[in-house]
């Protein structure tokens, strides 16, 4: 099994007519069986062909909200051995230019809700031929013969009819590059790693060796979205070697009642939501005081089932990544009888490195890593710390279009995670910090503070500005802050030569920072703004001392 293909064709032989997904539409739950998504597939691969790309040459954009239509596409794109780059919905219009750019995109699949976004972008981008847009194409006031878009739907149904002999045609090898992931920049732009079928299949199947209780009687809930590099391998991918099911809930809103639908065995989340489902189980337990009793009594396992039967009744462990989940969090599941399993990875190495396994769980560790690859703690100090470097199939080939960065992310063949551990002496490994500045937040999403300070240095009234994470009450994830040292001439010359008192300069100065950052996710931007007089401090280099901000904006 060496592409995405063959992993998906060879469930498809052996189990068509199991259901691969459930999702909700016109009201009603309806399902998918693999025999039916290899069909859609295929009819998705039929439009494809008549789009005139080129295998193994060019790069397709996917900007779309989970759904059924993501899979199909994906595997009719990448499964003929194009490149598929997977983008956020919820990037800012100058983000998506970016990456659309940067990527050499010549076709994007997208959500009809991004019309207005990609009619502004169009001009930007001369190599863009082709835009799709899935569920409507909103035609009565924009024709599509004039601006170069389609309808998704309507296209399918045209070149259903045609024999598609193209995906026959074409098939990927292992080392063809499957997606490109962008991830925030360290230097304020995007970088594309570069995964291969590969590094997905490899990544996986050595998951799948040390936790054999994934089976095609599983179902999977879907609740982070597909350009994740954990939903896509630790839902996707793993579906596809086992034939299981992928579970679709409606909306975040409405997910207490879709997951009593749903019934899933296993959820696979970032820790925000485990917590958040953790909070509420342990707050309807403790409000009575059978429950705090029983709690008390070590015996938590039995209100815990009623817990689990909220949860759908079936579910068999929870599996939590793309963040430290906070240990009070890991202890409490425990204690209501749930298996979690806490992992680690990067979108960099497919993305999994390391993981807990099942009934061997350590709460506050990541694990053991998997076993295929290599890892090793580089330049450990006295007390055993040092980066977390990994070698094995599962890392990326390299960053699209940055030989200096793909050459700084590798230490003589090692990739250089920039994250501290220790490893005890039976090998489960616990983070102990950082030596990159990135900021995770609560929900798993990489924040680079370097990106947010680009954003607000640029304006006149900002002298300098460091971006630190922080965390508010005790919270494990954190949030973007940033320290800002105001221009007080520019100010002055702004005001006739006078100076604002300094209330009025925060305000001013915390306007200025959250304006400039509009063109940023919403998770990009900084929660708490500190304002100054005092130069920040800096390095002999004139590098800022960020180590010297770390904590703080904790509070």
């Amino acid at each position: 099994m060496t592409t995405l293909r063959d992993v998906f064709e060879d469930t498809v032989r052996k189990n068509p007519d199991a259901v691969a997904m459930r999702f909700r539409r016109g009201g009603a739950w309806q399902s998918c069986t693999w025999g039916d998504y290899h069909a859609r597939v295929r009819q998705v691969a039929a439009f494809v062909a008549t789009l005139g790309l080129t295998p193994g040459r060019d790069h397709i954009a996917l900007i779309l909200e989970n759904r059924p239509e993501w899979l199909e596409i994906y595997m009719a794109l990448a499964g003929a051995g194009l490149t598929v780059v997977p983008l956020d919905v919820k990037l800012h219009t100058q983000e998506i230019a970016f990456i659309l750019g940067h990527s050499e995109a010549v076709a994007v699949f997208a959500s009809s809700k991004l019309r207005p976004v990609l009619d502004e972008l169009r001009p930007q981008l001369p190599q863009l031929r082709h835009i799709i847009l899935v569920e409507g194409a909103h035609a009565a006031d924009k024709p599509d013969a004039a601006s170069g878009f389609q309808d998704f739907e309507t296209a399918i149904r045209a070149a259903a009819k045609n024999p598609d002999a193209w995906y026959d045609q074409h098939r990927p090898s292992a080392d063809d590059v499957a997606s490109i992931l962008y991830t925030s920049g360290t230097t304020g732009k995007p970088k594309g790693a570069m995964l291969t079928h590969g590094n997905f299949c490899s990544d996986i199947e050595a998951s799948l060796e040390v936790i054999p209780e994934v089976t095609a009687n599983d179902s999977l809930l879907v609740v982070l979205p597909f350009f994740h590099s954990f939903s896509f391998s630790a839902n996707y991918v793993i579906a596809l070697f086992r034939g299981a099911c992928l579970s679709f809930p409606e909306s975040l809103r409405t997910l207490g009642p879709d997951i009593q639908t749903l019934q899933p065995t296993i959820i696979m989340s970032v820790p925000l939501l485990i917590e958040k489902l953790f909070q509420k189980m342990d707050a309807k337990i403790r409000a009575k005081p059978v429950g705090r009793l029983l709690l008390k009594m070590g015996l938590g396992f039995i209100p815990g089932m009623a817990a689990r039967k909220g949860l759908g009744g079936r579910l068999r462990f929870f599996v939590v990544g793309g963040a430290p989940c906070p240990l009070p969090v890991l202890q409490g599941l425990g204690r209501l009888g749930f298996e979690i399993i806490e992992g680690y990875g990067l979108t960099e190495t497919s993305p999994v490195v390391s993981f807990a396994r099942p009934g061997k769980t350590r709460p506050g560790t990541i694990g053991l890593p998997i076993p295929n690859i290599e890892v090793r703690l580089a330049n450990a100090d006295a007390t055993g710390i040092g980066e977390i470097q990994v070698k094995g199939p599962i890392v990326m080939k390299g960053y699209f279009k940055d030989e200096a960065a793909t050459k700084d992310a590798f230490d003589d063949g090692w990739f250089r995670t920039g994250d501290l551990a220790s490893r005890t002496d039976d090998g489960y490994i616990s983070i102990r910090g950082r030596k990159k500045a990135l900021i995770v937040n609560r929900e798993g999403k990489n924040i680079y503070p370097e990106e947010v300070e680009l954003c607000i240095a640029h304006h006149p009234y900002v002298l300098d500005v460091v971006v630190v994470g922080y965390r508010e009450g005790g919270e494990t994830g954190e949030r973007v802050g940033a320290i800002v040292v105001p221009n007080l001439d520019a100010i002055k010359a702004e005001r006739g030569g006078v100076e604002p008192a300094w209330p009025e300069i925060e305000k001013i100065m915390r306007d200025v920072a959250h304006e400039r950052c509009h063109e940023l996710a919403d998770y990009k931007h900084p929660r708490k703004v500190i304002v100054q007089r005092a130069p920040l401090e800096r390095t002999s280099t004139q590098k800022v001392r960020r180590h010297a901000y770390q904590g703080k904006l904790d509070s």
